[in-house]
């Protein structure tokens, strides 16, 4: 088995893969394997509460996600999920949860939730997880690989150097990938292969995203023929840290769910006038868009949120929010006495790679979990804290489903798949120039497929993402294979697919905001 991506979701499959008697490999194209936007979770993950009920919860999600949703998946993260996080996260993996002075969980609220149901590890949550996962998989002598960079899915009727595939069912067969270390591509041939890459969020400007979220998953599979949806849904975090030396910093949720309001220069509330039933915890795309609204009305770069004044936590503030205390202390910034200067980013990607209740795509042994999939949880709108659910949900019943139906694939089949061919020469690029196209792409998106977007500027950005498509692989049909040079091809298309997407959506709903 293959699985790419080793954050929450990529390691949780592995872990129920290994479980189950199979032989997995992980890929990470990063050195550093926490390099993940797991890793850098801050507000915590939905556990299971006795004051809470799974109908609350399905509840809260369709309302948050504009009941755009899919119903069944809904109704299986809400049933089956929080427990998971207990009987898998907590009981075997040996994450750590905060807890209070009794000992007790110490539950912490967040936007659109109608109860404190979310677990968590101070603000460095992801962390925690991502660490204990890694140690688990260790312990259970996983074989990961860092540095090698996925660069296309193998398929039976593509590839294969046997004519009679052509007339078969597309099937996924495998990868190659470029073993960075080496230099070489590999031909890495598989039963069944899982896409667990992760977001979008470096293709914007602004995002609280790792540079790793190029939208790798996303475009190996639209390639290979995959069902995409809900790729217009792009969510935006409300608050990150607006600072000149510090970029992309979250400001979690949880800081607002524990009493910080956000205010304008004045020192006057104002999420009362865009909300006032909820107000500062409303679904993020209505705070998001408050912001984006108040900041081009005042003439101002920014908002602030005021945690000092708020607060209602019972741990004092440097310790229930150390990292974002350090963070901003760091930037000149002391919370405990002063608001934080704040900004809405890019965060999650709601759409993605369309599977079914089990992490089944459209095309056969292909299978993705995480954010790099659309299950239907979101619909037009992440229900805070739910990701990280969906990403242990959804890889145990993937192991389970290809358990339950494995089916190897013959050994003559694997051997008319070839090695990977380069072009005869190759032509070496200059790290400029793909900064500069990188730059274009991200400006592109973030002016014209945003927090608000218009119908003409989204012809305008499938415009120039059409010219830098044509140019860029042009460009990677002749280059030497590197990590960003991939990476860049991967964001062109996965952008080209979000504003298509975008255009395509008449409905101006939740993340996807036509302003006309």
């Amino acid at each position: 088995m293959i699985v790419i991506g080793t954050g929450i979701a990529g390691l949780s499959t592995a872990i129920f893969l290994k479980k189950k008697g199979y032989d997995v490999v992980v890929l990470s194209k990063e050195e550093e394997l926490q390099e993940t936007n797991t890793y850098y979770a801050q507000g915590g993950i939905i556990g299971p509460r006795p004051e809470d009920s799974s109908q609350q919860l399905k509840e809260d999600i369709l309302e948050a996600g504009y009941h755009y949703n899919s119903i069944e998946a809904v109704n299986q993260i809400a049933y089956e999920g929080p427990q998971l996080v207990k009987d898998f996260l907590i009981d075997k993996v040996g994450v750590k949860f905060s807890c209070n002075e009794a000992g007790e969980f110490d539950y912490t609220g967040e936007a659109a939730h109608s109860i404190k149901r979310v677990l968590h590890y101070k603000d460095t949550s992801g962390e925690q997880i991502e660490n204990s996962l890694l140690a688990y998989a260790r312990k259970l002598d996983i074989k990961i690989l860092s540095s090698y960079v996925s660069i296309d899915i193998i398929t039976n009727n593509h590839h294969s150097r046997d004519t009679r595939e052509l007339y078969k069912e597309r099937e996924v067969m495998g990868i190659y990938a470029l073993d960075e270390e080496s230099g070489e591509v590999k031909k890495m041939l598989s039963h069944y292969t899982v896409l667990a890459t992760g977001g979008i969020g470096a293709l914007y400007k602004h995002t609280t995203n790792s540079e790793v979220s190029t939208g790798d998953g996303l475009t190996m599979a639209y390639r290979t023929g995959a069902d995409i949806i809900n790729a217009e849904m792009v969510q935006f975090h409300p608050t990150a840290l607006f600072h000149k030396d510090i970029k992309g910093f979250l400001i979690s949720e949880s800081v607002r769910g524990e009493g910080a309001r956000l205010i304008d220069h004045d020192g006057s509330t104002f999420m009362e006038k865009y909300a006032p039933e909820q107000k500062d915890l409303a679904p993020r795309d209505v705070v998001a868009r408050a912001i984006y609204s108040e900041i081009n009305s005042s003439g101002k770069d920014y908002m602030l949120l005021d945690v000092a004044s708020y607060y209602e936590g019972e741990k004092d503030i440097n310790k229930r929010f150390s990292r974002i205390y350090e963070t901003c202390k760091e930037g000149g910034i002391d919370i405990t006495k002063e608001p934080i200067p704040i900004v809405p980013v890019a965060h999650y990607f709601c759409g993605g790679i369309k599977v079914d209740l089990f992490g089944k795509t459209s095309i056969k042994r292909l299978f993705a979990v995480g954010e790099t999939s659309c299950t239907g949880v979101h619909g037009a709108n992440r229900l805070a804290s739910c990701s990280l659910l969906e990403g242990v949900l959804w890889p145990q019943k993937a192991a389970e489903e290809i358990d339950k139906n494995f089916k190897p694939i013959e050994k003559n089949r694997f051997a008319e798949i070839p090695e990977w061919k380069s072009p005869k020469e190759t032509e070496k690029f200059d790290n400029i120039l793909l900064q500069q196209d990188w730059e274009s792409i991200k400006l592109t998106m973030w002016n014209y497929a945003g927090i608000v977007r218009t119908r003409h500027g989204l012809k305008r950005a499938n415009a120039d993402l059409n010219y830098y498509t044509n140019r860029i692989f042009d460009f990677y049909n002749s280059a030497e294979l590197r990590k960003n040079i991939i990476e860049l091809r991967n964001g062109v298309v996965a952008a080209s697919a979000i504003v298509r997407a975008a255009m395509h959506n008449k409905k101006s709903i939740g993340c996807h905001y036509l302003a006309e």
